[in-house]
């Protein structure tokens, strides 16, 4: 589940010419981590509707953002002494035994309710960046 945003490579190729590449990835890295910022804010009030202990709303974890492919990326996933990473994705997608959960489809729900705080954060960390 990822963002998709067009027609940037023009106007990001010419801002990296005129200020350079590390400003510039300077620059998206703020952008990138206030928006994984947002995105978590969204995730943990989805999260809280069926909070049991609150485990999987206190392993969110962000890494700081690093090259994958190519691209400039954060990942947001789930660490800590619970081991909450196993059972997400079930509560996720569900099972053969409990096909709909109280949280399933919080993720994806998360991801659609983010989305605009998610693209004003960028264009606030690019316009106090530039």
């Amino acid at each position: 589940m990822s963002v998709k945003v067009k027609g940037l490579s023009k106007l990001l190729a010419g801002l990296e010419n005129k200020l350079g590449q590390q400003a510039m990835q300077h620059v998206s890295d703020k952008a990138l981590l206030d928006a994984a910022n947002e995105f978590v804010k969204v995730l943990k009030q989805e999260f809280e509707s069926f909070k049991d202990t609150g485990a999987s709303i206190d392993e969110i974890t962000i890494t700081g953002p690093l090259w994958e492919n190519g691209v400039r990326t954060i990942k947001i996933h789930w660490r800590g002494p619970d081991g909450r990473y196993r059972i997400i994705h079930l509560n996720e997608w569900g099972t053969i035994n409990n096909p709909n959960p109280a949280g399933k489809g919080a993720i994806a729900r998360a991801l659609k309710n983010s989305e605009k705080a998610y693209r004003d954060a960028v264009k606030k960390a690019l316009k106090g960046g530039l």
